[in-house]
């Protein structure tokens, strides 16, 4: 069997670092390289959505999109994704991990070990290298605090400086319901041991919880 690989990177020089590594690997193909997801779900949807195996994304691409919302994406589309970039931004290699990838390779890694993980990834099964399992022993918020979509809206805009009337006003829901989101919201982070008794606690707690971005992110 083939594996077919579709790999987003907005950098051309490691789109052609992955199409070497792969071109000397007969049972890979590169199908793709584009420098959006948008890109690759159109290639996606024109085939077979099962076609293409492995999606190969990186986790910074122009337009600062969302890993999560870009991993969602294709793998709704049928593609297993298997996250392919440089690891030093814990806020976004736990926007993709929350999402539920594959795996994660550093892109410093030996070409044994990224085609192992694109073999494994296009197998279904978690791809439990050294990258994986060191970003779970140093990053214990992975398991943090479990917010509703729409909590994290609201938490979003909120802990980023908006008023509640605002956020209301923004998501389209009543002033009401917003202060019972931030009330439970508050609840569950007291519950957790970790209370919030300020709006600039609020925003750590974004910060930690990888909702918003923090220091080591920007």
């Amino acid at each position: 069997m083939t594996i077919k690989v579709v790999a987003i990177d907005d950098h051309a020089a490691a789109l052609a670092g992955v199409s070497h590594v792969l071109g000397d690997t007969p049972d890979c193909e590169v199908v793709a390289m584009v420098h959006t997801v948008d890109e690759a779900l159109d290639r996606i949807c024109r085939r077979i959505p099962t076609d293409i195996d492995v999606a190969l994304l990186d986790l910074r691409l122009t337009g600062g999109s969302d890993p999560f919302n870009n991993a969602r994406s294709l793998m709704t589309a049928g593609a297993h994704v298997l996250v392919y970039s440089s690891l030093e931004s814990p806020f976004l290699v736990r926007r993709a991990l929350k999402a539920g990838v594959s795996g994660v390779v550093d892109k410093s890694a030996d070409t044994d070990t990224l085609v192992t993980a694109i073999r494994e990834a296009a197998e279904g099964k978690t791809v439990a290298n050294a990258n994986w399992a060191g970003i779970i022993d140093s990053d214990p918020l992975l398991n943090a605090v479990q917010l509703s979509p729409r909590q994290r809206e609201v938490l979003e805009l909120y802990a980023i400086g908006e008023s509640a009337k605002r956020v209301a006003s923004i998501t389209g829901l009543s002033a009401e319901t917003v202060q019972d989101y931030l009330s439970r919201i508050r609840t569950k982070y007291a519950l957790a041991g970790r209370p919030i008794q300020s709006k600039i606690d609020l925003y750590r707690r974004a910060q930690e919880d990888g909702f918003l971005p923090g220091p080591r992110d920007m």
